[in-house]
């Protein structure tokens, strides 16, 4: 039963995809084809879950037979679930259904709609197809067709430049990222003679394979700068911006379930090779570490909500693997994989409603997202508490996944290991970071605008002054009348918020879920499924990281006051957010220290090529004249000397025949 549950988790949403790009003629069609496919992909996750509550014990399911190698590598191909990767996966399925349900709604009319919910479908499936997966070649197979996917789903509007631009940019870095994570599972799956991922971690943890380390360590950061690429870390961070290009739904699925997190999982998956290599460890946690705090000040900066939530991606996804890189050898990495299945929930929810509100003012930039939440009132505590959520406010999930990777941290710093001491200052520093533009998005969105105070201060001066003239009654008991002075009957008056417009009750539901999620996804953490240690809780330092969220808060608040748009940003030097909406000038490093080497290199090698071709094509006419030249030279007469050569050859040869 659990074989065939967890082969429909993956199989369900890829027959969805295909099935919705082949057959689904019409958009709806396309629609109930694909949104059915990740929802019986859903249902079956739902399903292992409960398993998992019941006995959490970690299985190996074949999927479709071993492959025929040969005798120096065994690959099975199986799956393994086990109670996080089962929870991963229903988180993944769900999220995918709700962008899926939005995505109705927001591309309603696109002529291509049917391309992109196929496409989600298939993103759908390569992830929970990571997540599941015991064995490399399965990862890798997920792996790159997550890539693929999200090619396409962030060039979707390909008769733009930008989106096309921005796509080939994500595809080409995370295909630089790729090659040495591809080298780095090749030379473990050889070393172990195995694919089988549980079988590589346990044959280079206890044999003999690599005596001096040298070699596990080399193919661990291959597998580490893989995951940064995959992840936007640094060096690899410019991408995942450029990739606001997409449809917010696209966004919302990259950036919060799959792609982006999956790094993450791969990772967990090898934590026992990762906890044997101090030196792997340290470079993740430095990297990670700084990543996040440069994203986390990068949001604070930007100029659009939608690029703040992205860059507020690249610093939580690097708090998930700075809460790996901290661990003491032999803790699990339930406390990274919580935070990234609360990020999953407050981070679509964030993607979806901005995307909601951004079709209401026209635009994602703060100075026409400035009091949308009040436009439009029904999205104000949906935005509130996924912002609360995302600043780790308790009793939220990011608040109990925050305080685990900060008790883990404090563990390994205690038994003597340098990255524990790294990974809790940094994280004390991204806390103090991810409260700061997690305020200052909420003060951009609630802020009342001057009109609006305006507004307000004119109608209570209005209805002072009518009250002083005693003329109220008058206005309530005088009928309304025509241009005649005929009695009409009243109209009833419309609420602003019913004409604008919204998605149906199915999809605010499903928003609704995902708040729900975020806010008591806490309470996994006492669950089966998550290995968290609950029973000894650190209440001095959860009040002191909520008092330092609190702070934080007030501080953003405070530099809001008297600014235009309610901006705390506005405080910065005008050239900081430039510099931040430019990508502080990665871009152009790419560009010399990468881009124009190579292009040099490929004109050289061009013109080397062009340069032998052009040789080869004159070198027979070349032969030819030098032949005519000797030709002409020659005297068609045989020399003398040449004659008394061949008689002298042929008189040798007769003797040795008869002589012999």
């Amino acid at each position: 039963m659990t074989a065939h549950l967890a082969q429909a988790a993956v199989a369900v949403p890829l027959l969805g995809a295909v099935l919705a790009f082949l057959l689904g003629r019409r958009n709806a069609g396309a629609y109930a084809l694909a949104a059915l496919g990740t929802l019986g992909g859903l249902v079956a996750a739902i399903l292992l879950v409960a398993q998992q509550l019941t006995t959490p014990v970690a299985q190996h399911l074949v999927t479709v037979g071993s492959l025929p190698l040969g005798p120096a590598l065994k690959a099975p191909l199986e799956l393994r679930v086990t109670p996080t990767g089962a929870l991963i996966a229903a988180v993944a399925l769900f999220v995918a259904t709700c962008v899926q349900m939005f995505a109705r709604w927001y591309l309603f009319s696109d002529p291509r709609y049917r391309s992109f919910a196929a496409t989600v479908s298939a993103f759908t499936a390569a992830m929970v197809l990571v997540v599941l997966s015991d064995d490399v070649l399965l990862t890798l197979v997920g792996w790159e067709v997550m890539a693929w996917c999200s090619y396409l789903l962030i060039g979707h509007e390909s008769n733009q430049p930008g989106p096309r631009r921005a796509a080939l940019k994500a595809f080409l870095v995370t295909r630089v990222a790729d090659a040495p994570l591809v080298v780095g599972l090749a030379g473990l799956a050889m070393g172990a003679r195995t694919t089988r991922i549980s079988e590589i971690v346990t044959a280079w943890s206890t044999s003999n394979l690599d005596a001096h380390g040298t070699l596990r360590l080399v193919l661990l950061l291959g597998l580490v700068c893989g995951v940064l690429g995959k992840s936007a870390q640094l060096p690899f961070t410019d991408w995942l911006p450029d990739a606001m290009e997409g449809p917010t739904p696209a966004s919302a699925l990259i950036h919060a379930a799959t792609m982006v997190a999956a790094g993450t999982v791969v990772l967990a998956q090898f934590l026992p090779l990762l906890a044997a290599e101090p030196t792997a460890r340290l470079t993740l946690v430095i990297v990670a570490g700084a990543t996040s705090v440069f994203a986390a000040v990068s949001a604070f900066a930007q100029v659009d909500i939608k690029r703040l939530l992205a860059w507020s991606t690249i610093s939580q996804v690097g708090l998930m693997l700075l809460g790996l890189g901290a661990l003491a050898p032999g803790e699990g990495a339930d406390a990274a994989l919580l935070h990234l299945v609360g990020h999953a929930f407050f981070k679509s929810l964030l993607f979806l409603l901005v995307g909601w509100l951004a079709v209401v003012v026209g635009s994602t930039l703060v100075t026409r997202m400035t009091g949308a939440t009040r436009r439009l009132p029904k999205t104000f505590v949906p935005v509130t508490l996924a912002l609360f959520t995302m600043a780790g406010l308790p009793p939220t999930v990011a608040f109990v996944s925050k305080d685990a990777m900060l008790e883990n941290a404090v563990r390994s710093q205690s038994d003597g290991h340098v990255e524990g001491l790294v990974g809790f200052i940094m994280l004390a520093l991204i806390i103090v970071g991810t409260a700061a533009y997690s305020a200052r998005a909420w003060l951009i969105l609630q802020h009342r605008t001057v009109l609006e105070r305006r507004g307000e201060r004119q109608v209570l001066t209005d209805s002072h002054t009518v009250r002083d003239v005693d003329i109220v009654e008058m206005l309530r008991s005088t009928p309304e009348v025509n241009e005649f002075g005929e009695e009409v009957d009243p109209i009833e008056e419309i609420e602003e918020d019913e004409v604008l417009p919204r998605p149906g009750v199915s999809v605010r539901l499903a928003l609704w879920l995902l708040v729900l999620g975020g806010v008591f996804g806490g309470l996994l953490a006492f669950t089966r499924l998550f290995d968290i240690d609950t029973s000894h809780l650190n209440l001095a330092m959860m009040g002191a990281s909520v008092l330092l969220i609190v702070a934080t808060g007030l501080v953003v608040r405070i530099m809001s006051l008297g600014q235009l748009y309610g901006d705390a940003a506005r405080r910065l030097p005008r050239h900081i957010p430039l510099a931040a909406s430019r990508g502080f000038g990665v871009e152009t490093l790419y560009r010399t220290l990468v881009t124009r080497p190579v292009l040099a290199l490929a004109r050289g090698v061009h013109r080397l090529d062009s340069g032998v071709d052009a040789a080869a094509t004159r070198a027979p006419g070349a032969l030819a004249r030098a032949g005519k030249a000797l030709d002409g030279v020659h005297g068609r007469r045989p020399a003398t000397g040449l004659s008394w050569v061949i008689v002298g050859v042929v008189i040798a040869s007769i003797l040795g025949v008869t002589l012999w």
